[in-house]
């Protein structure tokens, strides 16, 4: 047994064989995006599968409907949904140690395993790729992952976000390859052993958890030691710290294969030009000798870049070239990440998950194109007050990439309130005039809100890692409602 930092006994996987617990399993909070992949793959190999969510969801149906027995709130007696004891319960960061079923499963002697843990014992006998990095996972997750399904390779996956061809975001597959998306939020990605590593970048979060930016970037460094023997680390070069990451890498004797604008050598993947087209994109790589030119289905250059970090995962795992390019150009994108939500009265309105200030600055960037002769609107949630309190400049700027910007109050998650840090720290600090900067704490005044600023032709986009996801409808139901009334009024 192994106790962690708040105090929370668990089970150390190298203590027992981990994939035996995984018979009769208890996710508490089954219904998140890590634990429901979990859940999904468990109900495809034949396993019993209960579990406990704070609410219902669509992702709580789909998991009855597979066989999962799910109650709705937090209570001791939930675990009590087999005949006897399950042979494990699994947890997931969010779930705090006084959790009702946690302290259940403790008195009762029954083995808890973190999400990773788990996650990391359905990845036995399987060729593992991971893809890391603070920015970017989720997405070349993603497309690594359908760039193997059109090479018909049937990978097992799980994945932080819902795929938009298949709806989920875990499937067990037959082929022996297992690609995961690999967070190192709490560190716990250090379980894992991939032979293929994905990092695409590296730059300071998570701080309430690793304390420290060097702390943060010394996880990253114990990551690729868990790299395989005779593996391979992808890495971006064009981002400073996946750069040194690497360096130090390659100079320890792990083989590495970078990606970006300046790199050079034999075996890596220069990327010489992209082009926005109608919502998506081109990127001109040079890879191997060869000049390819790959079609990317969502816009943006650092989604090109995704796309050429997993075109290098997806040949190091031994899928065709041709198959790989259909894949990537085929692919639908993630829920969330810049995920198309509706039109109304000309309005078109987006959502996305990003969270961190380079993820704002990104895909602002990538919007812009697709806005065409309207004002790009963005409705801002910040996520976790820690984050907020570290980095509110560096989101004020990134948000002044918008013609009209909406901030809202702080979804604090896990955390409890810090005094002093609201969504009014980043609001007050966007460099646009301040007519077109509105801090909103009512998140029921928000749609209104942004329907009153709205013209024909705008594109909205509402961000954030929260509840922002939301507002979408509410702000398309607001503008038709608005549109309805006028022309009453005409």
């Amino acid at each position: 047994m192994r106790t962690d930092a708040a105090g929370g006994t668990y089970l150390d996987p190298s203590a027992a064989d981990v994939t035996a617990l995984l018979e009769r399993v208890h996710l508490v909070g089954i219904g998140g995006a890590g634990m429901s992949g979990i859940a999904r793959i468990l109900l495809a190999r034949g396993r019993q599968v209960s579990g406990s969510d704070a609410r219902d969801s669509r992702t709580v149906l789909a998991l009855k409907a597979q066989g999962a027995q799910i109650a709705l709130g937090h209570r001791a007696e939930n675990i009590e949904q087999f005949d006897g004891d399950p042979t494990a319960v699994v947890v997931s960061t969010a779930i705090r140690r006084d959790n009702p079923e946690l302290v259940a499963a403790q008195e009762r002697g029954v083995p808890v395993l973190r999400r990773a843990e788990a996650l990391a014992a359905l990845m036995a006998d399987h060729r593992v790729a991971c893809v890391a990095g603070t920015h970017g996972k989720t997405s070349t997750t993603s497309m690594l992952t359908v760039a193997l399904q059109h090479c018909r390779l049937d990978p097992s996956f799980a994945i932080g976000g819902d795929l938009n061809e298949s709806g989920a975001n875990a499937h067990h597959g037959d082929g022996g390859v297992f690609v995961a998306e690999a967070d190192e939020s709490d560190g716990s990605f250090l379980v894992f052993a991939p032979s293929v590593a994905v990092v695409t970048n590296v730059e300071p979060d998570h701080l309430d958890h690793h304390g420290t930016a060097e702390a943060y970037t010394e996880v990253f460094q114990r990551f690729v030691e868990r790299i395989e023997p005779g593996g391979v680390l992808i890495a971006c070069a064009d981002d400073p710290g996946a750069a040194l990451l690497a360096d130090q890498a390659e100079a320890s004797g792990v083989r590495v294969r970078r990606y970006g604008h300046e790199v050079t050598a034999d075996g890596d993947a220069r990327m010489v030009g992209y082009r926005p087209e109608h919502g998506s994109g081109v990127v001109t790589v040079e890879v191997s000798g060869d000049r390819l030119d790959v079609q990317v289905a969502v816009p943006g250059e650092h989604m090109a870049a995704n796309a050429v970090a997993a075109l290098l995962a997806g040949l190091e795992l031994g899928a065709p070239l041709e198959g790989l390019l259909e894949g990537l150009a085929a692919f639908g994108g993630v829920r969330r990440r810049f995920e198309f939500k509706g039109r109304a009265d000309g309005v078109r309105v987006y959502d996305d998950y990003a969270h961190h200030p380079t993820e704002v600055d990104a895909q602002l960037r990538a919007a812009r194109p697709v806005v065409g002769d309207g004002r790009l609107v963005v409705v801002f949630q910040p996520h976790l007050y820690s984050r907020t309190a570290a980095f509110a400049g560096e989101f004020a700027t990134a948000l002044g990439l918008a013609d009209e910007v909406v901030v809202l109050d702080v979804y604090g998650a896990r955390e409890d309130p810090q005094p002093g840090v609201t969504g009014e720290l980043i609001a007050e600090s966007v460099p646009l005039p301040v007519e077109r900067v509105h801090y909103e704490p009512s998140f029921t005044a928000a749609a209104p809100l942004v329907a009153g600023l709205v013209q024909p032709g705008d594109l909205v986009l509402t961000m954030g890692a929260g509840d922002v996801t939301m507002l979408g409808p509410e702000i398309l139901a607001e503008v038709e409602r608005e549109s309805g009334a006028n022309e009453e009024d005409a």
